[in-house]
């Protein structure tokens, strides 16, 4: 297969990544339809593309026509079945649940045409460890979305020992077509590129927090004023979810048996809590709270 042989797209999950990527392809002119289990995400994400297109038309990000033809490519819906039985490229976001995952990757399989790529834009779940829920190894791969999808550039493109060439070329080609900018990642590696960077960083800035160094705003601008990052560890963390952070440092500890993969006390403290960042208006900052529709 190649690029222009894409033409259908099927997203499962209509969470932050998976609407937007859904809302992405849509606007790249690629038919979408997304999926979810939960009617409330549905409704949510379907309220999102309603709210942007017109807001981006009216800042003179994107022409009428495109917004208009955007909101007719893009399509939301319970039935995974219905959403992917036509799909060249199926994109899974959904939560980080490795069992979640390849349940979902072998009702896929059954489902979407033997040709479509299966990606997951798992951030720390390689798809080696999907990969054998499927009968068509070549064409499963990590394909690393950066939140917020429509925003950020960057794309991790995770090649594992299973996966083709032609599979990890087109992967990276659809990328370009939606103006992204792809990295290929040639080997499984524990947080692939960019993650394992800011974990560095991160651990770090915890430490520091957690020790009473100094405190998370105090930390943000000296990486924001002093090392020109855009925004700081703690910021970031409330935007990618505090919630992550937890699942992300517990599955390295299930890995490695090391404790200082265990997510830091103050890590925890906010994940008991259930203070995720901005989607439940407080982390490591107060946020207005998200309102219910």
């Amino acid at each position: 297969m190649k690029l222009e042989d894409v033409k259908n797209v099927c997203v499962v999950g209509a969470g932050n990544m998976g609407h937007q990527i859904s809302l992405l392809c849509a606007i790249y002119g690629y038919k979408t339809k997304c999926s979810d289990v939960v009617p409330e995400m549905l409704k949510k994400a379907d309220n999102f593309v309603n709210n942007y297109l017109p807001g981006r038309v009216e800042k003179g990000k994107l022409t009428k026509e495109v917004a208009e033809a955007a909101r007719k490519n893009i399509s939301f819906t319970a039935d995974m079945k219905e959403a992917a039985k036509d799909a060249d490229f199926v994109i899974e976001a959904a939560t980080e649940v490795l069992d979640l995952k390849r349940k979902i990757f072998a009702d896929l399989d059954k489902i979407a045409p033997p040709h479509a790529i299966l990606a997951t834009n798992s951030s720390f779940i390689v798809s080696s460890r999907i990969v054998d829920a499927t009968k068509r190894p070549d064409k499963v791969l990590n394909m690393h979305f950066f939140n917020p999808a429509l925003v950020m550039k960057l794309v991790e493109v995770v090649r594992g020992p299973h996966v083709s060439e032609e599979s990890a070329n087109l992967t990276m080609d659809f990328c370009k077509k939606l103006e992204k900018v792809p990295v290929l990642i040639k080997k499984e590696v524990d947080g692939f590129l960019l993650n394992r960077i800011f974990r560095v960083i991160s651990r770090e800035a915890l430490w520091m927090l957690d020790m009473g160094v100094a405190s998370a705003e105090d930390i943000d601008k000296a990486c924001v004023y002093g090392a020109g990052h855009p925004m700081g560890p703690f910021r970031l963390n409330d935007l990618t979810g505090i919630d992550l952070t937890y699942i992300m440092g517990m599955e390295g500890f299930r890995k490695s048996g090391n404790p200082a993969d265990l997510p830091s006390p103050s890590v925890v403290e906010h994940y008991v809590k259930g203070e995720y960042g901005e989607k439940t208006g407080k982390g490591w900052y107060e946020y207005k709270k998200p309102e219910k529709k």
